[in-house]
């Protein structure tokens, strides 16, 4: 359900929205599905019961970085309250980490806690050397953001099985007339 390829994880959070241009497909449509997706992440260990409340914060949250890292991508200025809101939940409490005995790790928090962790990598990423390589995905319906890694900073789609894929195999119908 959930998809982790932006490599970041503000942008993947921003990801979970899909297609915004064609048919803007909402990944967190309730409390459970952002606690889902908290734990899929790997932020939290187990279910923080997410409320309806803590859903609109992450849903506020998600579209404040959405906005910024666009506006970033493309070269335009940010929008101050976007800036703002981040900055806010970014100051809260960060869930806790410890090392079990077992050498696993064990993450704990609230929701609004792991909303505070997004939103740190968010600033980290906005405001960091790697801001430059943020992208949008070049398929024409993904409206996902991510992060170029490569060496070259070439990359073009979010996930060459995702969406590369489609858009080559598009543009080959396109060119040789097939449906």
């Amino acid at each position: 359900m959930f998809t982790f390829v932006s490599g970041n994880l503000a942008l993947d959070f921003a990801g979970t929205v899909q297609e915004r241009n064609a048919g803007f497909i909402d990944l967190l449509t309730a409390p459970a599905a952002l606690d889902e997706w908290l734990i899929a992440a790997g932020l939290l260990d187990s279910a923080a019961q997410c409320d309806a409340a803590a859903l609109a914060r992450a849903v506020e949250l998600r579209e404040a970085v959405y906005r910024l890292a666009l506006a970033t991508s493309v070269g335009e200025p940010w929008r101050d309250a976007d800036r703002v809101l981040v900055n806010r939940i970014a100051d809260g409490p960060k869930p806790s980490i410890a090392l079990r005995a077992d050498t696993g790790v064990t993450r704990r928090g609230d929701c609004d806690h792991a909303l505070a962790r997004i939103a740190t990598e968010a600033i980290e990423l906005l405001g960091g050397p790697d801001r430059d390589r943020i992208k949008q995905c070049g398929r024409d319906t993904c409206t996902r953001l991510y992060l170029d890694t490569s060496r070259a900073g070439s990359r073009r789609w979010c996930d060459m099985t995702l969406c590369g894929n489609r858009a080559k195999s598009a543009s080959f119908r396109a060119r040789h007339g097939k449906p």
